[in-house]
């Protein structure tokens, strides 16, 4: 029989420990176990603390009752503090303080008596500031004519510029012929600075597509009749440009109506992020047909918008033809510069109606427009210029002849024009006509062949 062999312990074991180890470890352990019995005892939310202290029962000897000093700290209001990028993600503490600080700035350097302030005052010279009257006072007898031709049934619908000349003339002499415009419904004013030939603008609005046809080397778009929409068409227009290396900038104009459109802030989030060329021209003329401004937003700027989009907002006095010059030709220098869009609030106010097809009499206040008048921008340009010598009486009676007979002119020449050819409808949807569009316009020539033959 094979005697029974004992395996010895894979275990290791440990050395005995000596008295003096066991006496000092004796306080450590009697802690533990008392800690052990407040855990027992203690409610879920107390027993995840005690049993963080338990990790290290020599802490307990050291442990202490906060001083006076502590508690009177702990009392203090917590200290707000600008906090670097890297500090927010990955610092272990509690952190608390200011991410960003932003700012609105506002311009205004006429005031509505005519007052300058020639430390704000842009670089222009007489010549400029003549120009700047005379496309003003040019507009309003556009405008004005306009309005009738439309009371006459000459042309359709048509969108009233009277109270933002200033805004419109301002901006649009700050482009240069090379820049394009993107207009909404609302800017003859800016289609006359920019040499549009003024009877192509009623021709639009006699309901002739053709009055969109721009001449070579003016660059100016169609208007946009839904609300919002060509801030897309500028934005992608200015990327272009960018990625071709051309040198120049993209003025979007807006109301500020379409601040509540999702084109418009989509439009300004992608010009945000790629660092386009382009300027949005926000005429904020206090009224979206019916809906007034406070309705629309509780934002106490439009201009501050921006802001959301990494961008620069600012907001002008939008009746200070030389506020909104300033303002515009800096945001341009910059675009062109490659710094990027910039936002522009014209504080302005629409004195007739949202259309010819609309009465603001029904929802607006008199009180309101007789406050608006005065501050007309003709006549704050008006009274500046004649405290500098620059205007006379004669002087506005000759511009404001001349741009009745070239007013009148225009309007001879729309109404002269012959009748647009029906096929156009058809040749102009896209570059080429597809099959669908060649079998629409076949059957639509059979169609009038048929009735042109049944006349006869």
């Amino acid at each position: 029989m094979t005697p029974m062999v004992r395996k010895k312990s894979s275990r290791k074991t440990k050395a005995p420990k000596s008295r003096k180890a066991v006496k000092k470890a004796r306080p450590a352990r009697k802690a533990q176990r008392k800690i052990s019995r407040k855990v027992k005892s203690a409610g879920k939310a107390k027993r995840k603390t005690i049993k963080k202290i338990m990790l290290k029962p020599t802490a307990l000897k050291k442990a202490k009752k906060p001083s006076r000093k502590i508690k009177a700290e702990a009392r203090k209001p917590t200290v707000i503090r600008k906090i670097s990028f890297p500090e927010r993600f990955i610092s272990e503490k509690a952190v608390s303080g200011v991410v960003k600080r932003f700012e609105v700035r506002y311009l205004q350097v006429l005031d509505k008596d005519g007052r300058c302030d020639e430390k704000l005052m842009p670089r222009v010279s007489s010549q400029d500031i003549k120009s700047f009257f005379e496309l003003m006072l040019t507009s309003r007898v556009f405008d004005d004519k306009a309005l009738a031709l439309q009371r006459q049934g000459r042309i359709g619908t048509y969108a009233s510029i009277r109270g933002q000349e200033a805004s419109q003339i301002g901006s649009a002499f700050a482009m240069q012929d090379q820049d394009w415009m993107f207009p909404s419904f609302r800017e003859a004013g800016a289609y006359i600075t920019r040499k549009t030939p003024m009877h192509l603008v009623l021709q639009y609005w006699s309901g002739d597509e053709r009055g969109g046809i721009m001449p070579k080397g003016i660059n100016n778009f169609t208007p946009s009749i839904p609300v919002g929409t060509h801030a897309l068409h500028a934005v992608g227009f200015a990327w272009g440009a960018r990625l071709r290396k051309d040198r120049i900038v993209c003025v979007a104009y807006i109301g500020d109506g379409a601040t509540s459109e999702g084109d418009t802030l989509e439009a300004m989030n992608f010009a945000g992020v790629f660092r386009v060329p382009v300027v949005f021209l926000l005429q904020n003329n206090q009224w979206a047909i019916s809906v007034p401004r406070a309705k629309q937003t509780a934002a106490e700027t439009l201009a501050q918008k921006a802001i959301a989009f990494g961008f620069e907002g600012i907001q002008v006095d939008g009746n200070d033809v030389f506020a909104v010059y300033r303002a515009a030709r800096e945001a341009m220098d910059k675009a062109r510069a490659g710094g990027g869009p910039t936002l522009i609030e014209c504080v302005t106010y629409r004195m007739g109606d949202h259309t010819t097809a609309d009465d603001a009499k029904r929802y607006r206040d008199a009180r309101e427009l007789e406050y608006w008048v005065q501050r007309d921008p003709i006549d704050r340009l008006r009274k500046y210029m004649q405290k500098k010598g620059l205007w006379s009486q004669e002087y506005e009676n000759k511009v404001a002849e001349e741009a009745g007979r070239k007013v009148e002119e225009a309007v001879k020449t729309m109404e002269s024009q012959p009748p647009p050819n029906i096929e156009d409808f058809f040749k102009y949807t896209y570059a080429e006509m597809n099959q669908n569009l060649k079998d629409q316009l076949a059957e639509l020539m059979e169609a009038l062949k048929e009735q042109q033959e049944r006349k006869e």
